[in-house]
């Protein structure tokens, strides 16, 4: 294997979740927040979560205080603890292969881990080795580079026996800060402003997931 460690990203990079689960609650807790706000297309939601990212979406742009940021969290942990994402096709497979062959799965995520544990339970029967979620301190986050550094402590790891996988800036901003290879999950793409972002500034830009198979596998 080219990569001792994969550091994937949950949403839209492993599962189906943003068009589903996210974009709808906070539509949601918008409508109740921000009556008087139009609200923003998924389109916008995506580029917002793109740059500058969610939380300075929230607390910069729409101006949320504590307690609203509080009641947007509950809306939205009701819907990630109701439904289940499902894994883009050919994702069960491919982590279970990597695992079987000695490699190491973390997940740096902005969904809580709970969460991510239950999917990965439910869609490939595995647990990843390392998962770095919401719940965790803001330091220990991506963009943060806590997830890299802790998986290389961990489980004695070079740079370059790590690859990061992600749909969005903040993975990307991550894995340079390291400077580990940083594989764009272009499969979940819709944006042509996020598609010539990526493609720009990433080792890989990937189009499926049997692209990302035949550089791991």
């Amino acid at each position: 294997m080219k990569y001792k460690c994969l550091i994937l990203d949950h949403d839209d990079t492993v599962t189906i979740s943003t068009p589903n689960i996210h974009y709808p609650s906070f539509v949601e807790a918008l409508k109740i927040l921000r009556p008087n706000t139009k609200i923003i297309t998924l389109e916008e939601f995506i580029s917002s979560c793109f740059n500058p990212g969610f939380s300075e979406l929230c607390k910069d742009i729409l101006k949320f205080n504590k307690e609203e940021q509080a009641y947007q969290y509950k809306i939205w942990s009701s819907y990630t603890k109701s439904k289940i994402p499902d894994f883009y096709p050919g994702f069960p497979e491919l982590i279970k292969e990597f695992k079987n062959l000695g490699g190491v799965i973390c997940v740096a995520s902005h969904s809580e881990s709970e969460q991510i544990q239950r999917d990965y339970k439910i869609n490939c029967g595995i647990l990843p080795d390392k998962i770095f979620g919401w719940d965790l301190e803001d330091y220990k986050r991506k963009p943060n580079p806590y997830p890299i550094r802790e998986a290389m402590k961990t489980f004695n790891l070079n740079k370059e026996d790590i690859l990061v996988v992600d749909d969005l800036k903040p993975g990307l901003d991550m894995a340079r800060t390291c400077n580990v290879d940083f594989a764009s999950a272009g499969w979940s793409h819709i944006i042509p402003e996020i598609i010539d972002f990526m493609k720009e500034n990433s080792n890989y830009y990937l189009s499926s997931v049997d692209e990302l198979r035949n550089i791991i596998l």
